[in-house]
């Protein structure tokens, strides 16, 4: 039987000290990414061929959202 998570005040307190205790330096944020931005070169992943390929549904996916939100404040 499986038993339901619920955020109690013990979960919330070891999230905000998780949170405190794990924020990086940017120095350190900053090398990750650039480590993983150059692990995507060197597969050939990054920069894409043709960075506009599908920018049509990416723009129609935000309009979408955007009409949402509109609509959504509205009420």
């Amino acid at each position: 039987m499986m038993t339901m998570i619920r955020k109690g005040k013990r979960l919330a307190s070891f999230e905000r000290q998780f949170l405190r205790d794990s924020r990086l330096p940017y120095s350190k944020a900053l090398a990750i990414f650039t480590a993983l931005w150059q692990e995507a070169v060197d597969l050939g992943k990054l920069p894409p061929p043709d960075p506009m390929e599908g920018i049509e549904v990416d723009l129609r996916i935000a309009r979408i959202l955007n009409s949402c939100l509109k609509s959504s404040l509205q009420d």
